[in-house]
């Protein structure tokens, strides 16, 4: 294989450039993977010895607490009073303290005996579960007797290579407190050491070798059952001391026990006891060597093998269309344009490889170009000036458009403002009339005429709010059952004052059967309806108006056709009539008025409830309007009606506070004048007469001091707002009713203000019958909460089931002795949660207090804590079975 220059150069470069980092990453790497393993075994064998000294201190703490719980029993004490006595009454005092011993045992297995002896050493009271003797005495117990230490435990080897563990605790005649009572005796309780040796035998790696030894060096426990007993030379001994004092984990040489080279990690236990764990060094090191000859055998590879792959792969990709590049451009340069490069690499050669042969096209090309041009000049100055004249052309219906959009524009912007200035000429006309003229005998008119045109330009506003979430697809669509007969009573109570004021005839045709109900957005499908009803009325003269609703069981879609008998439309006009700002034409708007908005957002809202709208009509014959709309049923089922209902006559907002005599006390935060004025004029209507403020911070001042029903917070205050102050109020834990009142409805607003804790949103401007209605709703609820739950503590049903709670407290009793036997300690930390609800509930107060605290000890990892939490909490419970049992036998004597 021929190298190029070029090749032998990159070499040398590249040589040097991977070698020296490879040899000095292998390097790092080796000192880090030594390094790394050393600290990995400390870690893992000083965390395994640690958690081993805690868990024998935790077992030793156990029976330290067990012995000195033992000590202080009233059993115990009441034996020793009479303890000296040769009668009767002692001997069933010292029966009494057996039985307790037995108690014991069976509740602690790990217990072999119970024995209390007096300061002499003599046995006073023994329990064993082997039924021995008791022993005539114990090694330890001149150290008892020197020892101030009210409690001693003592690891005592066997002849037969075990370890005993003994518990001994100081007993005080009388008082608990050794400055007014004598030293009685001592409680002294051999255990098992299960856990300990549980403890030894267990190991973080093969092989590895776990002492337990006193401070004179003899070994009390060991992984090897064969070092039991067996005793340290004292410079072995001397060695142990040292590595508990440095606490590292070091190398070692025990000559007692072996001969081999240890890693070793000790630590002293309470008193004079030590705990070792000693693993061969060669074992604990031996998974690091291994990744060290890994390593440096890739290392090495790598320093061999890089070089020549990273020249291999720069030559295929880089030298060699370097190399084919430059012969191509050699032979262009002699004239030679048929040269071609392969492309398919997707890569930089590859588009450099196409930008080259797209530049011997390109120079093809300009010279075939140059030929025809040379050829053919003539008919290339013709077709230019051909294609001159097309754009010119193109410019100018561009123009004429750009000419017709700004008229539509202008005419838009001139039908918007007459018709926003017609409704506010009437308001402000009659406002100042009203004025200047307050005893005239036509206010009640005028008024009427205010409010109407006030509607009319809300309607105005909301259709052009309408559009624009519309077009911004912002506009979100609720999905929730809709009757389908009083939607359409709904519908007829707005259009048919509109058609008697005409002289038309309006009707709502049923084709039965249809279902009672969908799911669909109320508000928006009574919009479509109205909309589409009032233009028919608003462009027939004479004649009638229908709806006819139907149900198509095929697609599960509703139909609503709106029929008329008005001027029609052409199919010119059919085409525009959706379309926003547009009407037929602009004669339309000078004899009917309107924004040309309605139709179009009709249409919009009907694709949004999953439907349409489409029209059929004729000029000078009417219109028929189609309206589907889904009915959203998903596979639930359709109850269908065959039949108008009965509706139930609709009540007055006012009747029913009159009714109900609502006297309730109600806060009003808002901070505009007139809005306050307002809202109060239509509270006290209905007989109620609210506390005002101006701003989130009195209001929660005002609702933290005083006992309101129900707030009506505006969400937009200085100082703090509405939302600020809800969010307050519930932190509080103020649970009254809180509405919101707003001008910002949009789905993500009321979601914001719901979820800040208020209960429902009135929108602004406020409407007196929905105003009515939230206050209705919240207040009735309110006062119905609190009636019933004071009824129902009263109530006989109440009392019979407290009775059976209480029934159920020795079940509850045997099912806490048993998780606690068992050591199932999350089916006990469950009882005790449902303890400490129920038994809040029916007023044992002291049985809640117990379970919580029991619950919340066994969260913890303090065992000790477990058993003194467990015993009060069945002591709290069978103290109240006493009591139950006492005030039932005074029940009954009193009845006898």
């Amino acid at each position: 294989m021929k190298i190029s220059k070029l090749s032998i150069k990159l070499l040398r470069y590249i040589t040097p450039l991977v070698v020296l980092p490879s040899l000095f990453l292998g390097g790092f790497t080796l000192t880090n993977v030594t390094s790394s393993t050393q600290k990995q075994a400390k870690l893992t064998v000083s965390r395994f010895v640690e958690q081993q000294q805690q868990k024998i201190l935790n077992y030793i703490d156990i029976y330290q607490s067990t012995t000195k719980l033992l000590s202080t029993s009233p059993v115990l004490n009441e034996y020793l009073a009479l303890r000296h006595l040769n009668s009767e009454e002692a001997e069933l005092r010292r029966t009494a303290l057996l039985n307790v011993f037995a108690s014991y045992t069976e509740a602690y297995p790990d217990i072999f005996s119970i024995n209390l002896v007096d300061r002499q050493g003599q046995s006073n009271a023994y329990l064993a579960n082997n039924l021995n003797e008791p022993p005539k005495g114990y090694s330890f117990f001149n150290q008892v007797l020197s020892s101030n230490l009210r409690q001693q435990y003592f690891m005592i080897p066997t002849d037969n290579g075990t370890t005993n563990l003994y518990f001994v605790q100081q007993v005080y005649e009388g008082s608990s407190s050794t400055n007014q009572a004598a030293l009685a005796g001592y409680v002294v309780v051999r255990v098992d050491p299960s856990i300990i040796n549980y403890s030894i035998l267990e190991s973080p790696y093969d092989n590895a070798l776990n002492l337990l030894l006193t401070g004179e060096g003899k070994i009390l426990f060991s992984s090897a059952p064969l070092l039991n007993t067996q005793i340290l030379q004292p410079q072995d001994v001397e060695q142990v001391h040292s590595l508990v004092d440095q606490e590292e984990l070091t190398s070692i040489n025990l000559p007692s026990i072996n001969q081999l080279d240890m890693i070793s990690y000790a630590v002293q236990l309470s008193d004079d006891y030590y705990y070792l764990s000693a693993i061969p060094k060669n074992l604990l090191y031996e998974s690091g060597q291994a990744i060290k000859n890994l390593t440096a055998l890739i290392v090495l590879l790598s320093i061999i093998a890089l070089p020549i792959l990273v020249l291999i792969v720069v030559k295929r990709f880089l030298i060699d269309p370097i190399e084919l590049l430059g012969e191509a451009s050699h032979r262009v340069g002699d004239g030679d344009l048929s040269v071609y490069l392969p492309n398919d690499n997707k890569d930089e050669v590859g588009k450099l490889f196409k930008d080259f042969n797209h530049m011997v096209k390109q120079i093809r090309d300009f010279q075939g170009e140059l030929e025809d041009y040379k050829l053919h000049l003539e008919e290339k100055v013709d077709n230019r000036t051909f294609a001159l004249e097309r754009m010119n052309q193109q410019l100018e219906t561009a123009f004429t458009q750009a000419e017709q959009a700004n008229e539509l524009k202008s005419r838009f912007l001139a039908n918007m403002s007459h018709e926003i200035r017609t409704p506010l000429t009437a308001i402000i006309g009659f406002t100042e009339q009203l004025l200047s003229n307050r005893d005239t005998k036509c206010n009640q008119k005028h008024l009427e005429t205010m409010l109407r045109n006030s509607k009319h330009l809300l309607e105005l506003i909301n259709n052009i709010l309408d559009l624009s979430k519309i077009e911004a697809e912002k506009l979100a669509v609720e999905c929730s059952e809709v009757e389908i007969q009083p939607l359409m009573e709904d519908v007829a109570d707005i259009i048919m004052p509109m058609s008697e004021q005409k002289q038309l005839s309006f009707a709502i045709k049923y084709q039965f059967p249809i279902p009672k109900v969908l799911y669909s957005d109320a508000t928006r499908l009574k919009q479509i309806l109205i909309d589409i009803c009032s233009n028919a009325v608003k462009f027939t003269e004479y004649g009638n108006v229908t709806i006819e609703v139907s149900y198509d069981e095929s697609t599960e879609h509703f139909q609503f056709i709106v029929e008329d008998t008005g001027i029609g439309m052409s199919q010119g006009e059919i085409s525009r009539v959706f379309k926003p700002f547009e009407q037929a034409d602009s004669t339309i708007t000078r004899r009917f008025g309107g924004t040309g908005l309605g139709l179009c957002i009709a249409k919009n809202l009907a694709q949004l409830l999953g439907g349409d709208v489409n029209v059929k009509s004729e000029q000078g014959v009417g219109s028929q309007f189609i309206v589907t709309i889904a009915g959203n049923y998903q596979a639930s089922p359709v109850q269908m009606q065959y039949a108008l209902a009965e509706l139930q006559s609709k009540t007055n907002i006012s009747q029913e506070f009159a009714d109900i005599h609502v006297n309730a006390r109600i806060l009003l935060a808002e901070d505009n004048p007139d809005n306050q004025e307002l809202i109060r004029l239509l509270l006290n209507a209905w007989g109620i007469t609210p506390d005002i403020v101006d701003n989130g911070a009195k209001a929660v001042e005002k609702a933290l001091v005083n006992d309101y029903q129900l707030i009506l917070m505006d969400m937009q205050m200085p100082v703090m707002g509405g939302l600020e102050a809800t969010q307050m109020l519930r932190h509080a834990a103020y649970d009254g009713p809180i509405i919101a009142l707003t001008a910002n409805v949009m789905k993500h607003d009321i979601e914001d203000y719901l979820q800040a804790g208020c209960d429902a949103t009135l929108a602004k401007p406020i409407d007196r019958e929905q105003l009515g209605k939230v206050l209705l709703k919240h207040l009735q609820i309110q006062a119905a909460s609190d009636s019933k739950w004071d009824s129902l503590l009263k109530s006989e049903k109440f009392a019979q089931i407290a009775q059976n709670y209480n029934q159920k407290l020795p079940d509850y009793l045997t099912q806490l002795q048993q998780h606690y036997q068992h050591g199932d300690w999350e089916s006990l930390r469950a009882l005790a949660h449902s303890l400490k609800g129920s038994a809040g509930c029916f007023g044992f107060l002291n049985i809640h207090s117990a379970a919580d605290q029991l619950e919340q000890m066994l969260r913890t990892s303090d065992e000790n804590q477990w058993h003194y939490a467990m015993l009060s909490l069945t002591e709290a419970i069978k103290y109240t079975l006493k009591q139950q049992t006492s005030e039932a036998i005074d029940y009954s004597e009193s009845r006898s």
